[in-house]
Formats: C-alpha cells, structure tokens, sequence
C-alpha cells in the first residue's frame, strides 16, 4: 500500500482518498454518532428524573413525619 501511495499527490493522499471515505462509510458514522448521542442524552435524561424523584421523595418524607427514620 506504501508503495502505491508513494507516487501520488499529496492531495490524493489527504483529500481525495478521506472524501470517498466518507461518501461510502458516512452513512455507517452518521448512524453511529447519532446512535451515541443518542444514548448519552437519554442518560443524562435518566439521572436527572431519578434525581428529581429522589429530591421529591425526601422533600414529602421529611415534612410529613416528625420522626426521621433512615431506610
């Protein structure tokens, strides 16, 4: 393979060969990146509401008993 970029232009090397790249296997890394995006927001999408119900669960628990009991 060395030998047979050895002879091209630089911007055959640098530009052609990554541009046809990314036209064959864009959609593979469109569907990949957008895959972990994705994930990551429904993640932070999770921690969030389970912080939220536990922020409400010890907010009602604490005002409704006198007594604090730990679980």
């Amino acid at each position: 393979m060395k030998e047979i970029l050895a002879g091209m232009p630089w911007w055959v090397k640098w530009i052609a060969i990554p541009v046809i790249a990314l036209v064959v296997f864009g959609s593979v890394l469109w569907t990949l990146v957008s895959f972990v995006v994705g994930l990551l927001f429904k993640v932070l999408v999770f921690a969030a509401l389970v912080g939220g119900l536990i922020y409400l669960v010890r907010k009602f628990k604490d005002g409704s008993s006198s007594t604090r009991s730990e679980w």
